[in-house]
């Protein structure tokens, strides 16, 4: 059946195609005609040929197996359709009934919380109304003990300010009474006046001692102390010191008993009577309450010795330990305390002479150890840093201070950084040899740390600041460093979203654009910017518009001379929740700065000292009524009637300084003392228009005065000093320097029971304010220098107690370890808390 030359028979039906086109194709035109089978055209159906019907109907095996295929194909296909069609069918039907009875369970459940809800409404309105009867009940009573509350505390109140008008009057009375006596001795005969002199002077001393000096009333056969709770007794007597705590256990047995309280003795502070206490008193007191004592002070107690730290080492739940400043402490005397204290979290070692040895047992003995003071101390070395890493190793530790240690070196902060990576709370205060490469190795390993303190480290920079990136900062202090730039701003920015206090006091090159840069971050509630000049209104503005600005509590601007009455305002408009602001010796800010704060309802400590502002300013400032502490000195444009606008609402303020103010007078201190009856702390340095007549003021008043600063006020006599002592009972800080008519027997005669008392007779230097010649008497105006005045010398009568912080601030704000110049470490309930 194939062609002889099958080339040529292709050629020539390809050529056939192309002439007659494919339209012309037939299934067999390439078969030989003589060779293809004849068949009849198809003119019945298929069915016909598949069951060979037609006789002359040729059929093939391959046409009948694809006839068959198709068939079967077409068949299962729509046998396919039709099953997919009815499983698709019947799944539509199971959904509709789902959806119907999910609606119908809905529409039961709907009913019956409709039917709950109903009985619900009403039982919840009769209940109510139940409740609204009650509380008009409860409403009337409250409003009638209220007004009785009232009526009876406005008679009190009555009573006592009757009482203090007709004792004011009295004193002023006698006060002229007195000039006018003194004038006429002068023009009558010696003899004569002199014995008239003598019995007005009998007079006066007997009318104040029997009816202007307070009067203790005993009654006996009653004690109301004894019948508060034990926990509120040990609360009350936690406050006395253990001279006190004696004097309380004489009194009678069941105070002695209530003296004896475990948890009295929790907490002793030898510190307090560190000029009274002895070996033997220490030794008797821990060996008997040795499983109670929890916390224990002896920060300056160097009459101590080998016999007490023996008994400390018996304490042996003992958790802090302070003994900061305690002179001849040596590595011998903390191995007796290692013995048996391994519950210590707490240990404040700052001025003390330990060396390696010391930190070789803290690793071995106090396994626990959290909080740790090595401030100035200079006799360990980078060597005994590596020794906190071995043995059980202090890998707890997680607050570290090594201020003023000027022998640590770069490899002695790599081996804090290798014993102790768990560091959160490092403080480095004074130390000039403190280099961004110490900050580097430190931070290699310390990667948990939340605040630093680099307080007068002039060589620290933006470098040593950027290798602390990878830790979470909360807290940064970089005071006294002109190295630090607005560069600084832009990492807090950038790294520590959650900053939430920045000092940076004295950085003279911050600037407007560093505050730009912070005014970002949104938990910012301290920010110091004292001495730093380059601060101005712009840079305030910017701040306080961003988003910390209605979260600040405490602002503080000191000497930032470029800062003016335009920043004021748009504190006072921005900063609702400012609690603390400073803005002493910012000369630009005049009366209407000040009287834009009034606006801070929260304001309650305010520094203004060295402002130039007058009795308009203190007017505004008298309706913050929530002020407690006030720092007004070096105001000298405030007067007398200023001091009175001020003091007229003013009920919670317990501290004031208006020293070097040289207007005021005894007025103000009438004024002051009529309203003000909370004043703990008061300082009029350097006013010396008062005298013994402002001096009766405060002592009739000011029960709860603690500390008094009379320095300068060169018209008070003893006499002031001999009502200050009968008058003032809680007085236990005085100081009297430049009180030239204050003599030394007066001062060791009613200063006995002071704690510290400064005095000396000399003539008031220039810086003082004013001058006085002790022959002429002649007042002369000087302006106070404010550095570099070395101290005069001074008589101190008795000093057993550090004396506070002459600069306040709002103690509710004060974060742990926030002041300057102290180097004790956290308490464990508080941590990072200041010990004193």
């Amino acid at each position: 059946m194939c062609p002889d030359d099958p080339l040529m028979f292709l050629e020539e039906k390809i050529k056939e195609i192309m002439e007659k086109g494919l339209y012309s194709i037939l299934w067999n035109m390439c078969i030989d005609p003589e060779l293809s089978q004849r068949l009849k055209v198809i003119s019945e159906t298929y069915l016909h040929t598949l069951l060979g019907l037609d006789d002359d109907q040729l059929m093939t095996t391959e046409l009948c197996d694809k006839a068959w295929d198709f068939y079967s194909t077409n068949l299962k296909t729509m046998c396919f359709d039709a099953w997919t069609k009815y499983c698709v069918m019947k799944k539509i039907e199971r959904e509709i009934l789902q959806k119907k009875l999910s609606l119908a369970k809905q529409f039961y459940e709907a009913k019956i919380l409709k039917s709950a809800i109903k009985k619900w409404k009403r039982w919840l309105q009769f209940h109510k109304e139940q409740q609204e009867r009650a509380a008009k009940r409860i409403e009337k009573a409250f409003d009638h003990t209220l007004q009785k509350i009232i009526l009876k505390a406005w008679r009190k109140q009555t009573f006592s300010n009757r009482k203090s008008k007709r004792h004011v009057e009295h004193i002023e009375g006698e006060a002229e009474e007195l000039l006018f006596v003194e004038v006429q001795r002068t023009e009558r005969h010696h003899a004569e006046g002199h014995e008239r002199h003598q019995s007005e002077k009998r007079r006066y001393t007997r009318h104040l001692s029997e009816d202007h000096m307070p009067t203790f009333h005993i009654r006996s056969g009653k004690d109301h102390l004894s019948k508060l709770p034990e926990r509120v007794l040990a609360k009350i007597f936690h406050h006395l010191t253990l001279i006190d705590l004696a004097r309380c256990a004489q009194v009678n047995r069941t105070w002695k008993a209530m003296t004896q309280t475990g948890s009295i003795w929790s907490n002793i502070n030898f510190s307090a009577v560190k000029d009274k206490v002895n070996d033997t008193v220490a030794r008797n007191i821990l060996l008997k309450w040795h499983t109670n004592v929890l916390h224990l002070n002896l920060r300056g107690c160097a009459t101590l010795h080998w016999p007490t730290f023996k008994s400390i080492g018996q304490c042996t739940n003992l958790q802090e330990l302070n003994v900061s400043e305690c002179q001849g402490l040596n590595d011998e005397l903390i191995r007796l305390v290692s013995e048996g204290c391994p519950a210590l979290l707490y240990l404040n070692l700052s001025h003390t002479d330990i060396t390696n040895g010391t930190l070789r047992l803290l690793s071995r003995s106090f396994p626990n150890l959290q909080y740790l003071s090595l401030a100035y101390c200079r006799k360990f070395t980078d060597k005994g840093l590596q020794y906190l890493g071995t043995g059980g190793g202090c890998h707890k530790l997680i607050y570290l201070d090594v201020s003023g240690c000027l022998q640590i070196s770069v490899e002695g902060f790599r081996n804090i950084g290798n014993s102790c990576s768990g560091i959160q709370h490092l403080t480095i205060n004074e130390m000039p040899t403190l280099t961004d490469r110490c900050i580097q190795a430190l931070a290699e390993k310390c990667k948990q740390i939340a605040s630093v303190e680099f307080n007068e480290c002039p060589h620290v920079s933006d470098t040593g600041l950027k290798a602390l990136a990878a830790c979470k900062l909360a807290k940064i202090k970089i005071e006294g460093s002109n190295r630090v730039t607005d560069l600084s701003f832009k990492l807090i920015s950038k790294f520590w979203p959650c900053m939430n206090r920045i000092g940076v006091a004295d950085c003279q090159k911050i600037t407007d654009v560093g505050l730009k840069l912070i005014a970002a971050l949104d938990h910012i509630i301290i920010l110091n910017l004292s001495d730093c000049m380059r601060i101005s209104d712009a840079g305030i503005k910017a701040f306080v518009e961003g988003s910390s600005g209605s979260r600040i509590r405490e602002l503080i601007l000191g000497n930032c001379s470029y800062v003016t009455d335009g920043a004021l305002t748009k504190i006072a408009q921005r900063c609702p929740n400012l609690i603390y602001l400073n803005i002493c010796y910012c000369q630009a800010v005049t009366d209407a700065g000040i009287e834009a704060l009034i606006l801070i309802s929260s304001l309650a400590y305010i520094n203004i000292s060295g402002i130039d502002i007058t009795d308009q300013a203190m007017d505004a400032l008298g309706k913050l009524w929530k002020i407690k502490e006030i720092n007004i000195s070096e105001c000298k444009q405030i007067s007398d009637f200023g001091m009175k606008r001020f003091c007229a609402d003013l009920r919670r303020l317990d501290y004031i300084d208006f020293s070097f103010c040289h207007q005021l007078s005894n007025h103000t201190l009438k004024h002051l003392t009529s309203t003000c009856h909370k004043l703990t702390t008061l300082s009029m340095a350097g006013c010396s228009k008062v005298n013994d007549v402002g001096i009766q003021f405060v002592a009739a008043n000011c029960t709860y005065l603690h500390y008094l600063d009379i320095s300068g006020c060169i018209n008070i006599t003893d006499k002031g000093l001999k009502c200050l002592s009968k008058g003032c009972p809680q007085l236990r800080i005085l100081k009297m320097l430049y009180c030239m008519n204050i003599t030394r027997p007066a001062v060791l005669k009613y200063t006995s029971k002071l704690q510290n008392c400064e005095y000396n007779v000399d003539e008031p230097p220039l810086w003082f304010g004013r001058a006085t010649s002790i022959e002429s008497s002649t007042v002369k105006k000087q302006k106070k220098s404010r550095h570099g005045i070395a101290a005069p010398q001074q008589s101190t009568v008795s000093s057993p107690v550090e004396k506070p912080a002459e600069t306040h601030g709002p103690s509710t704000l004060e974060h742990p370890g926030e002041k300057a110049g102290e180097t004790h470490g956290p308490s464990t309930l508080e941590p990072l808390q200041e010990k004193s």
